[in-house]
């Protein structure tokens, strides 16, 4: 096995910083346009993790450019901490968090994409570091150790070790031979649908930054509002409403049925079998839970986070269930209306939902469509070798075989998943979260989906837990966002020896 080239990796942190703070930069205009003290705390941030990133890159520029699998496992675990890290400095400098527990749990649940915050004023919060922590999401949405591969070439690195590591999900269609130019392809379609629903947001009634901010939260499927009753706020704008469904539609599908779609292809797209158990299964879940507010709701229970009046015509519990299946599904975590204050049998299936996850290739969490798929199809086929056994029968998806070792892979990932999951639901409850909270809280922070049940409800925020909770809830993020294995197989003995 191939030594871990540490130079290669520093180099690379380093290039990932002075990304980082060049992002930060593009906060201060915002900061300076509103008035606000904040912008040097900000612009001192970008600065400082600029010259960290420089520093590191510089004194390893020289390093060798043989990048290996290894190599590409730590520089995406570790690249990811960094920006977390260099990430929570803005809130510290400007003093917008001055607790670095509450700001890095901000930060990594932004990189993440998760959505759960420690804020309980959000509209007190200066406009500059309100754009940061959107712009943390968009960065961490598509990867920016990918944008960075579609630069790599520059610097004479390959970079197809980073891209498997990093791209979500457990396959991807490759749209390019080479990784370079899917990664470009890649950021430029994310760069347009972002600038596309800022300006629909616009023309509809937001504010020009309330409308930049909740473009870059919904195409990361992040979930960071402007508002305190987050995208509740606009329950009086339906339109709104409307697009950003649409957008957190797109957002949870695979990039690459995109991409086929802006070239004509979309034969291609409908004949995709993860897109069609998405697209149908979040109709199916909207109507029923549809018709379990329109006829089994209490009328008397409050139903939406910024108006107390229940749902007043069917309109209305159409459009917000629909908005709130999708904001789940695709673990974006914008809230129209608190689904916890539904019927429980409604309540219920949302946080089923919470097991599900978008489809691969997308910026969602979860554990994704298609490995539900593949393992639904495994488990009928053990049925039916209980009555053929001596029968070779494949798992097929996509009307192709699937190999077994990604079956099993698949299946490894789904356990484990329920596993930590089980097990951080008990850690939490010994850190001081009831039953409800602690099943919510680890569901949420695994998923990336942002709000849960319990005390980290839809109408609440997680700057109730404790230091330790919130740094633990800041892990599963991290596992949760890099698809578990590219995390954990750090935390194995066999994967640093040499030999």
């Amino acid at each position: 096995m191939n030594r871990i080239n540490y130079k290669i990796v520093t180099s690379f942190l380093g290039m990932t910083s002075i990304l980082n703070g060049f992002f930060m930069l593009l906060a201060v205009p915002f900061s300076i346009y509103y008035g606000e003290k904040a912008y040097q705390g900000i612009l001192l941030a970008g600065l400082f993790t600029i010259a960290i990133g420089f520093s590191m890159w510089f004194f390893n520029r020289n390093a060798k450019k043989n990048l290996h699998k290894r190599d590409g496992y730590i520089i995406v675990t570790l690249g990811w901490l960094m920006l977390s890290l260099t990430g929570t400095l803005p809130y510290l400098f400007t003093g917008g968090i001055p607790s670095f527990t509450d700001a890095f749990f901000e930060t990594i649940s932004g990189y993440s994409t998760t959505g759960s915050s420690i804020l309980s004023d959000i509209e007190a919060m200066p406009k500059g570091l309100l754009f940061w922590r959107s712009a943390t999401h968009w960065i961490g949405g598509m990867g920016i150790i990918v944008l960075t591969v579609a630069i790599l070439p520059l610097l004479g690195i390959g970079g197809m070790q980073l891209f498997m590591a990093e791209a979500p999900g457990p396959s991807a269609d490759k749209m390019h031979p080479r990784i370079t130019e899917t990664a470009k392809r890649l950021w430029l379609i994310y760069l347009s649908f972002t600038l596309a629903e800022f300006l629909l947001l616009k023309v509809a009634g937001m504010t020009w930054f309330d409308a930049i901010n909740h473009a870059m939260a919904t195409m990361s499927t992040g979930g960071f509002s402007t508002k305190n009753s987050s995208v509740a706020y606009y329950n009086g704008q339906p339109l709104i409403q409307y697009i950003i469904t649409i957008f957190m539609f797109i957002a949870g599908a695979n990039f690459m049925l995109s991409y086929f779609a802006i070239k004509g292809k979309i034969k291609r797209v409908i004949q995709n079998e993860e897109f069609k158990y998405y697209f149908f299964g979040i109709l199916l879940v909207t109507t029923v839970i549809s018709g379990l507010i329109i006829f089994f709701q209490d009328p008397n229970l409050q139903t939406s986070v910024n108006h107390p009046k229940p749902f007043g015509s069917a309109e209305s519990a159409f459009r917000h269930s629909l908005f709130q299946v999708t904001s789940v599904l695709t673990t974006t975590g914008f809230v129209s209306a608190d689904f916890t204050m539904w019927n429980s049998f409604a309540t219920m299936i949302m946080f089923s939902l919470f097991f599900i996850g978008g489809s691969a290739g997308s910026t969602s969490g979860g554990v994704k469509i298609v490995r539900h798929i593949v393992m639904i199809k495994n488990s009928i086929l053990e049925f039916k070798k209980l009555l053929h056994p001596n029968a070779v029968i494949p798992v097929r998806y996509d009307g192709k075989g699937v190999q077994r070792n990604i079956v099993f892979n698949i299946l490894s990932f789904f356990i484990l998943y329920m596993l930590i999951f089980i097990l951080s639901s008990v850690l939490l409850s010994f850190l001081g979260l009831d039953f409800l909270s602690a099943i919510g809280a680890a569901a949420s922070s695994l998923g990336n989906i942002g709000p849960a049940i319990g005390s980290v409800s839809p109408v609440d925020s997680f700057a109730h837990l404790s230091d330790s909770a919130k740094w633990f809830c800041s892990f599963l993020m991290l596992i949760g966002r890099l698809e578990l294995f590219t995390v954990l197989i750090l935390l194995t003995p066999f994967f640093w020896k040499k030999n």
